[in-house]
């Protein structure tokens, strides 16, 4: 049943399944206790270098870290701290490995990693440090964007996902779904370089790039322009990367099966990874704008009494909705992020019918909420909103 019919089975379960089946696969093999040594200011080099050869059998036993010139016995503190130095240093700007997109707070690789020799290399090395990190039971400080998350899963990405790398790009691929596109003749199924540099990434180099053989000289219809808009989004968010993916799968599937990993969805991915967030409720109502509505709104006085309500997991399913991550910034709600820059979380009025979910712009932090006529309606449309919204974001 957990496997046939995932979706019906609540993160906990899941989450408590998957444990379950990680300590089969150790209790069955008993494998040797895995040791590391390893200095703090060489902390990538070293662990690539002690850990890219081992066996697939050697990664599944306990792990044990020694920081080299320091006294003190791994009790599990040095390997929590050796996991949070260790994603520092692999998403840090400078590693080259992966880039950050959108409101600077989810990463994707770096289309422009082989700037950095065995870059390929690196990625499988990172995939398995990330499923390692799954083995043990260990959180790791990171944050992938949806679509990388999707690829994790093998799951299929959609033109609705390019919204959290750029929102305009976004609108105008959705706009094309919705109008008549016989009058744009120049629309071709090739992407020119300025439009590339524009969309991968800040990528240096690009070259005109056809969607499809021939593509340059191939007219996009009203009868193909699904067609178009679905190669662009291949393109954009598989195409350009997808070595870096394959070199990330290749790792983290030897200790993580795909099987057992697609129990989840793209949300829960983030959250059996990076755990659930520390919310403070207070802090994100005081931080929290209203456009249409003000705080005496009854609309927004059930808002807050419905959230405050929620369990740990559904806060978080709340900030995934809006935002695009459960990441709670560093400095608290005042420092949101946007796609351009600092953006508070946003309630916006939602006109039309009363009876509509709730909808979201994540690079905007924007949840547009319809005027609900009791506090009862409101909870069971923002709950089935934030847990069963197949994209959980749009311009719709």
């Amino acid at each position: 049943m957990m496997l046939k019919v995932p979706r019906l089975i609540d993160f906990d379960n899941k989450r408590a399944y998957f444990r379950s089946r990680i300590r089969q696969q150790h209790d069955q093999h008993l494998p040797a206790p895995l040791h590391i040594s390893v200095r703090r200011a060489y902390v990538l080099d070293d662990s690539y270098n002690q850990l890219r050869l081992r066996r697939t059998q050697d990664l599944k036993g306990r792990l044990t870290v020694q920081f080299q010139g320091e006294e003190g016995i791994d009790a599990g503190g040095l390997t929590r701290e050796w996991y949070q130095l260790l994603s520092r240093v692999i998403f840090d700007k400078g590693t080259l490995l992966f880039t950050t997109v959108g409101n600077n707070a989810t990463f994707q690789p770096n289309p422009n990693s082989d700037f950095q020799t065995e870059h390929l290399s690196y990625f499988k090395f990172v995939g398995r440090v990330v499923a390692k990190a799954l083995f043990d039971g260990q959180l790791l400080d990171v944050h992938f964007t949806r679509s990388f998350y999707k690829h994790i899963l093998g799951a299929k990405v959609t033109y609705h996902d390019i919204e959290a790398i750029d929102p305009d790009y976004y609108r105008n691929l959705k706009w094309m779904l919705e109008n008549d596109v016989s009058d744009l003749p120049y629309l071709t199924f090739s992407m020119d370089p300025d439009e590339e540099k524009h969309i991968l990434y800040e990528k240096t180099e690009v070259t005109d790039y056809e969607l499809k053989p021939g593509g340059r000289n191939i007219r996009v219809t009203e009868e193909t322009k699904q067609e178009y808009v679905d190669l662009v989004a291949e393109h954009i968010l598989t195409t350009a990367i997808r070595p870096q993916i394959n070199g990330f799968l290749e790792g983290f599937t030897e200790l993580v099966p795909r099987d057992l990993i697609s129990l989840f969805n793209d949300k829960e991915l983030e959250l059996l990874i990076s755990g659930l967030p520390e919310i403070d409720l207070d802090d994100l109502k005081a931080n929290t704008e209203y456009i249409g509505y003000s705080a005496a709104s009854p609309v927004i006085q059930w808002f807050w009494e419905v959230v405050r309500a929620f369990s740990k997991e559904d806060m978080a399913r709340l900030l995934q909705f809006v935002t695009g991550t459960s990441k709670v910034p560093l400095e608290g709600f005042k420092a949101l992020q946007g796609i351009s820059g600092p953006q508070r979380f946003q309630i916006y009025k939602a006109y039309g019918s009363p009876g509509r979910l709730p909808s979201a712009h994540t690079c905007f932090n924007q949840l547009d909420l319809p005027e609900y006529t009791s506090k009862e309606q409101l909870e069971e449309r923002l709950l089935l909103a934030i847990h069963e919204a197949s994209e959980g974001f749009g311009f719709g």
